[in-house]
Order: structure tokens, then C-alpha cells, then sequence
């Protein structure tokens, strides 16, 4: 190999670092906008900006007379009418912010994905059958905040709180994105990594266990949606019992598993210990592996079992806003860990 050739290698290693670094701290933002997203459901401040200005949204009041106006907006919905009738303009201005922080960040991600990626476009340090997925990814991005507008809107005029449908779309799309940009990163750094040989079962099992994992995210959505997370607060039983006996009380029957407060933390809690379960076999059955494939099943399975410990945590304190924060953290941790396990066999399939 020659000098030259030699640097051209050196330098293309060093960009596809600097790709694979931009998507990372994209994917942190991301993550960052899920745990900001819990902390505007967990304070009641989603339905506080009754409007989607795309670009006149990012300038909050800045007088006296606009912060009224604003307040004069939300005295209209039922959630001020039947909840917080009389609320104060401070109080008023404790949801804002939230809401509007939570907006803000949004449009803030946006900028940090297209700019550096107009960048390496230009510079050629984007290779060409990449581009549609990466493209994609900023497509899904946009398409987010309007899934995120469209489930506030659930919540304007007949409800006074957002659809538990759209929600849990709302934040199962958030973390697809956030494993969506995870995998694309993890495509341009292991090139620095080491393999074992896996045989392809293993890629699904880490794609069943990565599918369980979100599975129970999108449940968590129609938790949080439900507030099913104030009620039953116990463990292991639920109600007295470890089968509440109201998980079927409305008709028709598949409405349980969507509207029922009951029946959705049951299902949350079950796919909890499967899941937990799954995470430990998968790790029994590499853990003599090495490399690679044996750290992220280890790293997969302690994450699970945190991430349950914190659940149960999290239920029994009936939801403090802390823990319901941390709770949502884990989730991102849980879905990373899976997104590296199924990354790394998936790699060492084609070893």
C-alpha cells in the first residue's frame, strides 16, 4: 500500500468519525426530547400553546399583553374549563415553558440534522446509497412534529387531555427515529470494532428481544396516556390480586387492551417480565461468546433488569416526576443497548 493511499484511507476513517459522531449527538437530542416530552406530560403542560406556528412559534411572549393573550387562548379548551378554571398567569407560565421548550427543542434538532448533513453532502463524505436513508430520517423528523401537533389537537375541543392513541404513535416514533439514527452511527463506527462468528439465529433473537423492547415502549405510551401509572399502585399484586378482575369490563372486549386503565398497566407490567426474562436468556446464551456480542448482551440484560427495578420504583411512589423522568430514561437505554446487541450480531453474522 502506498503513502497516498495509505493517507486517503486515514482521512476517510476520520469522516466517516465525524458522520457517525453528528448522528450520535443527534440521537442524544432526540433522546433528550423524549425525556423533555415526559416532563410536559407529567406536568400537564402539553395543551398550554393551543396553536402550531412553525416559525413564529419560536418567539414566546414578550409582554405583558401577549403572556394574557396566551392565556386568554387556553381559557377556551376543556382543559382549563373543567380542570384548571381560575388558574393564575404564573401558573399559566410554569406550563408554557415546558410546552414551549419542548417545541423549541424540536426545531432545534432539525437545524442540527440538516445543516452538518447539506455539509457532508457537499464535502462527498456522505456515500451515495446512504443518502436515501439518511434523508428519510430528517423526512421522519418533520413528520414527528406533526404527529406531535396532531395529537395535541386531540386534546382541544372535546377531550381535556390528549388521545392515548396518539400519544403512544407519538412516542413510538420518536424512538424509532432515536434507534433509527443509533443503527445509522453504529454503521459508520464499526469499521474500529472487533466480531465473533454468530450464527443468524442469533440476529433473531436480538431483532425479537429489540422488537419486545419497543413493543413495551408503545404500551408505556397508552400507560401514560391512560394515567393507568396513578392506580394500582402496588406490587407484585394489583388490586389484591396478581390478575386484577376488571381487565374486561368494557364491551367490546379489544377496547381493554387500549382504553382500559386496568387491563393497560396489566399488559405493562406482563411484557415487563418477558421481556426481563427474554434479556437474561439472551445473555446466558452468549455470555461465553466474547467480544463484542457477549458485552451487549450483558449491557442488554443489566439495562432490562434497572429499567424494571425503576418501573416498579416508579409505580409504588405513584409517579413522581424524578422517576417517571428516569423511568423514560431507561426506556432510551434499554432500546440503545438492543439497537447495539442487534447492530453487533447482525455484524458478526456476515463475519
Amino acid at each position: 500500500m502506498t503513502a497516498n493511499s495509505s493517507a486517503s484511507q486515514s482521512v476517510s476513517q476520520t469522516h466517516h468519525r465525524l458522520v457517525g459522531g453528528w448522528l450520535l449527538i443527534v440521537a442524544l437530542l432526540v433522546g433528550l426530547m423524549v425525556i423533555v416530552g415526559g416532563a410536559t406530560r407529567l406536568t400537564d403542560s402539553g395543551l398550554s400553546i393551543t396553536e402550531w406556528n412553525v416559525v413564529t412559534g419560536i418567539v414566546p411572549p414578550l409582554s405583558d399583553a401577549a403572556w394574557e393573550a396566551e392565556l386568554d387562548k387556553y381559557r377556551t379548551i376543556p382543559e382549563y374549563r373543567l380542570i384548571n378554571r381560575g388558574m393564575t398567569l404564573d401558573q399559566f407560565k410554569a406550563i408554557y415553558w415546558w410546552e414551549w421548550g419542548h417545541r423549541l427543542l424540536g426545531r432545534f434538532i432539525g437545524l442540527v440534522f440538516l445543516v452538518p448533513f447539506v455539509f457532508f453532502i457537499w464535502r462527498g463524505w456522505i456515500e451515495r446509497e446512504r443518502l436515501p436513508r439518511l434523508a428519510l430520517l430528517f423526512v421522519l423528523g418533520g413528520a414527528q412534529g406533526a404527529l406531535g401537533w396532531f395529537m395535541v389537537m386531540s386534546g382541544l375541543a372535546d377531550r381535556v387531555d390528549v388521545s392515548q392513541y396518539r400519544l403512544a404513535a407519538h412516542l413510538g416514533l420518536a424512538f424509532l427515529i432515536y434507534g433509527a439514527l443509533l443503527w445509522t452511527a453504529l454503521d459508520y463506527f464499526k469499521g474500529s470494532w472487533s466480531g465473533v462468528t454468530l450464527h443468524k439465529r442469533g440476529v433473531t433473537i436480538a431483532l425479537a428481544l429489540t422488537t419486545l423492547a419497543f413493543l413495551q415502549i408503545v404500551i408505556g405510551g397508552f400507560v401514560a396516556g391512560l394515567d393507568a401509572g396513578f392506580a394500582y399502585n402496588t406490587w407484585p399484586l394489583m388490586d389484591g390480586g396478581i390478575v386484577p378482575s376488571n381487565l374486561w369490563v368494557q364491551s367490546p372486549w379489544v377496547s381493554n387492551l387500549f382504553e382500559n386503565p386496568a387491563t393497560v398497566q396489566f399488559a405493562h407490567r406482563i411484557m415487563a417480565y418477558v421481556l426481563l426474562v427474554a434479556a437474561l436468556m439472551v445473555w446466558f446464551q452468549n455470555r461465553g461468546r466474547g467480544g463484542d456480542v457477549a458485552r451487549a448482551s450483558i449491557i442488554t440484560a443489566a439495562a432490562v433488569l434497572l429499567q424494571a427495578v425503576l418501573g416498579v420504583w416508579t409505580l409504588v411512589a405513584v409517579v413522581p416526576i424524578a422517576l417517571g423522568l428516569l423511568h423514560q430514561a431507561g426506556a432510551l437505554i434499554v432500546i440503545g443497548s438492543c439497537v447495539f446487541l442487534l447492530h453487533t450480531a447482525n455484524r458478526s453474522s456476515a463475519v
